[in-house]
């Protein structure tokens, strides 16, 4: 019986998400860590005017999972494995042990402003319920063009797929989608069209972001939702980290693999509840639970009751 710790991605952002997290020396350690790399509060940047920027989202991101899972093993509550979507990836490595928290708060900036810089505006992501990949690429086909790009980017689930491209090809997708049955078809917060080859350009930037950076091999075991597979690695967890922010999220396939594994307690870090919710169908003998909305020391209990075999 293992203990998973899942970090969100891009789009689970939140106004007010750092100063929500538990008010304890863990999180004003993790914090001021920040402070000291970028040179500013990082109590700023969680603003409904400052995650208008891409850099701002993605640092609050890795600032909230860290200095919750770092609260909570203050506490005793510590994880097997973790796995991370998208932007969490980083924050699952750094609680994993393969990348000091210090490079990834600079590594994370660097990445935040490479996307921004690559698509200022006019892109994003969206989110389409109840098609399978089969029924919607010939969708994408159709729109898919110089001037309309437009690509499949996460597998979150096996009817529920985020597409990434312009503005005007994912409008035309998500018309399709739902003349051809789909559920629901909406934008998501993401400015940018993430997790597909229009920032193949950004991510090998990004790899240059890491030389001299040093990655460890991982004190647990670390699950890339890029790969789909646990990777030990140094060398190997260096360069996904890099490529990721171009690669598909595999998430339904990560949940499935963490399952296998021997997960059956999957903890959501801050903020949202996302990938709890997709999570939730592979744990079905299980629980997956977020931090937000719980009280610290239930989720506690959770952890020391999964420790000792009894979580249902």
């Amino acid at each position: 019986m293992s203990v998973l710790f899942t970090f969100p991605g891009q789009g689970a952002q939140t106004p007010g998400m750092l100063h929500a997290l538990p008010d304890d020396a863990a999180v004003a350690d993790t914090l001021a860590e920040a402070a000291a790399v970028l040179g500013c509060d990082p109590l700023t940047l969680d603003t409904a005017c400052a995650l208008a920027s891409t850099r701002a989202v993605q640092l609050c991101l890795l600032i909230a999972g860290v200095a919750m899972a770092r609260s909570l093993a203050a506490r005793g509550a510590l994880p097997d494995m973790v796995a991370g979507f998208s932007i969490g990836e980083y924050a699952a490595a750094v609680v994993a042990g393969a990348l000091d928290y210090g490079d990834a708060v600079r590594l994370v900036a660097r990445r935040g402003q490479l996307m921004e810089q690559a698509y200022p505006t006019g892109y994003g992501m969206a989110a389409i319920i109840g098609l399978d990949p089969a029924q919607l690429e010939p969708l994408l086909a159709r729109v898919h063009g110089a001037a309309t790009p437009v690509y499949i980017a996460n597998l979150n689930a096996p009817r529920q797929i985020a597409i990434a491209g312009s503005e005007p090809a994912l409008e035309a997708v998500m018309a399709q989608a739902l003349a051809h049955g789909a559920g629901k078809a909406k934008r998501l917060a993401v400015s940018v069209p993430s997790h597909c080859p229009l920032l193949e350009g950004a991510a090998a930037e990004m790899a240059a972001a890491f030389e001299g950076v040093f990655v460890r091999r991982p004190s647990l075991v670390y699950l890339s939702s890029s790969a789909a597979r646990a990777l030990f690695d140094p060398a190997r967890i260096r360069d996904s980290l890099a490529a990721n922010m171009a690669q598909r999220v595999q998430w339904a396939a990560t949940a499935r693999l963490a399952w296998e594994r021997g997960a059956r307690l999957a903890l959501e870090m801050p903020p949202g509840s996302v990938l709890t919710r997709l999570t939730a169908p592979d744990f079905t003998d299980g629980v997956a639970v977020c931090c937000d909305g719980n009280r610290g020391d239930s989720l506690l209990a959770l952890v020391g009751r999964e420790r000792n075999g009894s979580v249902p």
